[in-house]
């Protein structure tokens, strides 16, 4: 591998710390590490390899000489400073929803798809965590047969509304145990002992914006263009860690003992499906590490080639960070 120089877009906010954890984890081999954000972070000093870095505020200037950049900013931020970052000559790994359904941009899950990432011009993206975390549990299934059908229901980690999320609930939480009406501000609901039936806005027939990807992105991800997906999102008053109830339909029927055999050795996974001893995928076992846990497999007795499992894998790493810089390692020359 050559050395080579990255920068992180977004460094200090909830993605763009795990990037920084995940680069120095898996010994990234850059020769330069370029922390870039908002004016209000510039001059922070933050730590990586030993080192103490400060941070630059975002220019357009603040690209150059790089060869990578990673994107942990919100989608205004990435469709204001892409083509800047083109102009520098340097690839944008972004992590936003503001490529993901481009036709020219790759759209990529590095288990399952990584060739896409070398046919970009300037651009990757990395999908949505909930997108992630449940293709990585089941395209194993999708190459022994297309997959046709997916209906899914996400129980989202409060992590995955930001770094203010986790503090919501906390504060909530905190607040109910003292006999005071918890005040909702980051979600729109009390989110302590509670679950919220929607994230995002409503964007067809009734779906949301965040319900929508799986089918929208699906289809690229495992180039099956006539996926078709009904999912349901849902916030849950857990940290961090996100789990995905998936029920799908393939060409040919699998086997819930194939399907078992098949996600065992699939890369990315680990089979956790064991009712004897309830060993399950849980949020308590999957944050802080980057596979995705798959149980719960078996016949799903509405349909003759339907499958159900469970998922579960840490939306801030591989549903977000650690997928952007495994992509970043498909494009070091």
């Amino acid at each position: 591998m050559g050395k080579i120089k990255i920068g992180i877009l977004g460094a200090t906010g909830a993605v763009g710390r795990e990037m920084r954890t995940v680069l120095e984890e898996r010994g990234f081999p850059a020769d330069e590490v370029r922390f870039i954000a908002s004016p209000k972070s510039a001059g922070l000093c933050l730590p990586f390899c030993g080192e103490s870095i400060p941070v630059i505020e975002a220019s357009d200037r603040a690209f150059s000489g790089l060869d990578l950049v990673l994107g942990a900013a919100s989608r205004d931020v990435a469709l204001h400073f892409a083509p800047a970052i083109k102009a520098s000559g340097a690839v944008f790994v972004d992590n936003s929803s503001a490529f993901r359904l481009e036709p020219s941009v790759p759209l990529v899950v590095p288990e399952i798809n990584p060739k896409d990432a070398l046919s970009h011009a300037g651009i990757v993206a990395n999908p949505n965590c909930t997108t992630i975390i449940t293709l990585v549990a089941i395209h194993a299934l999708a190459k022994e047969s297309p997959v046709e059908a997916i209906i899914a229901s996400s129980y989202q980690a409060v992590s995955g509304a930001g770094a203010n999320g986790p503090k919501e609930l906390l504060a909530q939480t905190a607040a109910i145990a003292a006999g005071q009406t918890p005040i909702p501000q980051v979600f729109p609901y009390p989110i302590a002992y509670n679950v919220i039936p929607q994230i995002g806005g409503e964007e067809y027939a009734g779906y949301t914006s965040e319900e929508m990807k799986m089918q929208n992105e699906g289809r690229r991800i495992l180039h099956l263009p006539e996926l078709k997906a009904s999912c349901t999102c849902v916030r849950v008053p857990v940290i961090r860690s996100h789990s995905v109830s998936v029920t799908l339909r393939t060409r040919e029927t699998i086997s819930a003992e194939r399907a078992r055999t098949l996600i065992a050795k699939a890369p990315g996974c680990r089979l956790a499906d064991d009712l004897a001893s309830a060993c399950h995928p849980m949020p308590l076992h999957t944050s802080q590490q980057d596979l995705v846990y798959v149980g719960r497999i078996r016949k799903d007795l509405t349909q003759e080639r339907g499958l159900c499992l469970w998922c579960c894998g840490d939306q801030l790493r591989k549903g977000a960070a650690t997928n952007a810089v495994q992509i970043a390692e498909l494009l070091i020359p």
